[in-house]
């Protein structure tokens, strides 16, 4: 009987689990996950026209949390998913701010004209400045199949009283920066704005650019227009970016990670004067890519690899990492200086027409979840960050993120046997588990009904079985 003993205590042992409450089954703290699905503002597009807006105070879960997932895609008036060879998602960004209490901010305002006095950025954890690249959370392209949540037991954690200024309150920004593409004369040219297309020399302020500036954020800012083919006709469509927030409660369960993003066009360089987060750190988020001049190279020779090292301002365990390209990214990388790789996040190509499988178009960048405690990153320590381009074409605007999630500690060992188990979902989780004690509950039936057999084989008639 040792063999059906053994079987009906890892049944009940299963059973065990799953009566304990989901998420202290599985490594976080004792409250449910929250889930909530919220709309931008709208916004209307016509072919070739191209919205980029910043909307403040947008909907957001409230109080005292910690953040799980946040992820977006544009629908239309209908709730269907439009996909990017209509409309393409260049990038949506989400991100804190402090707003001082009875000051109202639109939904369209420029905080860079508000009184400094009542607006404070409650930007990430570095390691850019001026603005640049501070969001919490921020795709593109990639937005339906790169996953965003955040393993158990840790979260981002927003919403502390304790951390929010005196006589202000924490609101959401959202900026989204969509093109549509619909009867464009060059739509990769579009989606990487060539200022020739939109006929730009100037960008939205008036400078004018600078005549080696082909293409980039400046000649594709809101309101501008793409060119379409002549004769095309095409009607303006009412949009949305619908975003999905997963949550917790957050309590002393949750173990908090930070944010931090590196950016592959970080001008910083290293002094001895340089301590944590300085004013070399100048970001300039895009850049361009070289065409392949070499001749009689095979298509895979035609690669631009792009390198700089950071001195990291932070120590930690690394919990999570992604990286974001456009069109044209073949892979980034984030190595320590003897090369061991801590992170690599590839794209994935869409193959056809529907939403999520756009061919041609980045549709998703895989992401990275270290075992708890595995990767240590040292404050001080020197990292590499690595982003490859096929350069076979000429490319402009490209982008070379990176970010990471840190956290200063990492489980207690009562959590480790259920970090094994990750999920994005409850109700998956729950119905596997339940699968598996069907399947082990049935083992042990026929366990049962294999050992009778063999004990009274030649009572009832049938021949015992040998295993």
């Amino acid at each position: 009987m040792a063999n059906n003993n053994d079987a009906w205590w890892l049944l009940f042992e299963l059973l065990l689990i799953l009566n304990l409450p989901y998420s202290q089954a599985f490594g976080g703290n004792g409250n449910k996950i929250n889930t909530a699905v919220f709309l931008s503002p709208e916004f209307v597009l016509g072919p070739g026209s191209v919205e980029n807006r910043f909307y403040y105070n947008v909907d957001f879960p409230k109080g005292h949390i910690a953040l799980k997932s946040f992820n977006a895609e544009v629908i239309d008036e209908a709730g269907n998913p439009v996909p990017l060879h209509e409309t393409y998602l260049h990038h949506w960004v989400v991100a804190r701010y402090f707003v001082r209490k009875g000051v109202e901010i639109s939904e369209f305002d420029d905080h860079a004209k508000l009184n400094k006095s009542d607006y404070i950025s409650g930007r990430n954890s570095g390691i850019c400045q001026d603005e640049s690249v501070g969001q919490f959370f921020g795709l593109g392209s990639e937005t339906r199949k790169t996953a965003t949540y955040i393993p158990n037991p840790y979260g981002i954690e927003v919403g502390n009283p304790a951390e929010i200024p005196a006589g202000f309150e924490e609101q959401w920004m959202l900026n989204i920066h969509a093109i549509d593409t619909r009867g464009a004369e060059d739509k990769l040219g579009c989606t990487e704005c060539r200022c020739d297309l939109y006929n730009i020399t100037v960008d939205e302020y008036g400078r004018t650019l600078r005549p080696d500036y082909k293409g980039g954020l400046l000649c594709c800012y809101d309101r501008t227009q793409c060119k379409v083919k002549q004769g095309f006709k095409g009607v303006r469509r009412t949009l949305y970016l619908r975003y999905t927030v997963k949550w917790v409660d957050m309590d002393s369960s949750v173990l908090p990670v930070k944010i931090y993003i590196f950016d592959i066009t970080d001008t910083w360089k290293r002094t001895r004067s340089s301590t944590g987060i300085n004013a070399e750190h100048q970001c300039k988020v895009e850049y361009d890519i070289e065409p392949c001049h070499s001749t009689g190279l095979a298509d895979d020779g035609c690669n631009d690899n792009k390198r700089i090292s950071l001195d990291m301002p932070f120590g930690g365990y690394l919990i999570y990492g992604v990286a974001h390209q456009h069109s044209g990214g073949t892979g980034s990388a984030l190595y320590r200086e003897d090369g061991q790789v801590l992170c690599s996040s590839l794209p994935t190509y869409g193959e056809g027409e529907e939403p999520g499988n756009e061919a041609g178009y980045i549709v998703g960048m895989t992401t990275c979840y270290p075992q708890p405690g595995g990767i240590k990153i040292s404050r001080g320590e020197t990292l590499i960050l690595e982003s490859n381009y096929s350069s076979i074409k000429h490319h402009t605007g490209v982008m070379g993120l990176f970010y990471i999630l840190v956290a200063d500690q990492v489980p207690k060992p009562m959590h480790t046997l259920h970090t094994v188990i990750q999920a994005q979902d409850s109700i998956t989780l729950i119905t596997i588990l339940w699968v598996v004690v069907v399947i082990i509950g049935a083992v042990a039936v026929i366990a049962v009904v294999v050992r009778h057999r063999f004990k009274h084989g030649g009572e009832d008639g049938y021949e015992a079985i040998g295993i």
